[in-house]
């Protein structure tokens, strides 16, 4: 039993002597152990500038884990939420952004982490916005044009002076043509399908959410059009009124001129 007892414990030992090797040798590989906060900020920029994301993300994190106090540490996150983004992880760069908005809220380029959180969003909407010919415009969800939206809002709310809220403004009006676009096309979807019901209330959103969009004036006309076609005369005057009002040249009014069958004389 002894000399049972006493192999066992030799195999442990020997087990535990190997890890340890292991673990030593592993460090010893590790080209950047003494490297300092300013070498591997340093390196990983240089990653960054050749295009290669992961490495410097890796750079990074280890900067951040052994140095974790001091700028170069918060220099570090927002640069990893940088680098997720150009990397396309949209969900590793979100989370680095909220991360770094959490336990930094008053540190001086805040902003740019609320700006960097709409450009992410801003990306991941661009296929909403180019409307795919062989894809439902009713499948793809806006949600990312509007959590961008609000991204930027936010900037621009707490930070007027920011170097980043002119271009942020500019983002926004380009989203709400892309998000009141979006529903006039899902209300033409509904139009096309005969749920003028459905069309009706999807313009409306539009013209109420958006009412300064290009694409309100096509909202305008849907809505005279759906109420038409359901037989609420009274409501459908009340919208031509303003319709004709707001878009008296408008060349849709030759368009509902045409299809007589499902439209009536506009009056002056």
């Amino acid at each position: 039993m002894y000399i049972k007892s006493l192999k066992l414990l030799v195999l442990a030992l020997a087990a535990s002597l190997t890890l340890s090797g292991c673990g030593v040798f592993g460090e010893k590989g590790d080209e950047t152990r003494t490297w300092s906060a300013s070498k591997l900020y340093a390196e990983a920029k240089d990653e960054m500038s050749n295009g290669a994301y992961e490495k410097a993300i890796q750079y990074f994190e280890k900067l951040e884990s052994r140095f974790p106090f001091g700028t170069y540490a918060q220099q570090a996150q927002m640069e990893t939420a940088y680098a997720y983004y150009k990397q396309g992880d949209q969900v590793q760069a979100l989370a680095a952004v909220e991360r770094f908005i959490k336990l930094h809220p008053n540190h001086s380029n805040v902003d740019y982490m609320y700006y960097l959180r709409g450009l992410i969003n801003f990306n991941d909407q661009l296929g909403l916005l180019n409307f795919l010919a062989n894809q439902d415009i009713t499948e793809r969800d806006p949600k990312a044009s509007r959590d961008s939206f609000d991204a930027f809002k936010q900037l621009v709310t707490q930070f007027p002076d920011s170097q980043y809220t002119p271009d942020a403004l500019s983002r926004m009006k380009y989203l709400v043509n892309a998000l009141a676009r979006y529903d006039v096309h899902v209300a033409r979807y509904y139009v096309r399908r005969g749920a003028y019901l459905a069309a009706a209330n999807r313009a409306q959103a539009a013209i109420t959410e958006y009412p300064d969009a290009p694409s309100i004036e096509e909202a305008m006309f849907i809505l005279v059009k759906s109420y038409d076609a359901m037989g609420m005369t009274e409501l459908r005057d009340d919208a031509n009124r303003v319709f004709l009002k707001n878009f008296p040249n408008s060349a849709y009014l030759n368009e509902g001129k045409k299809n007589k069958s499902f439209w009536w004389k506009f009056w002056s």
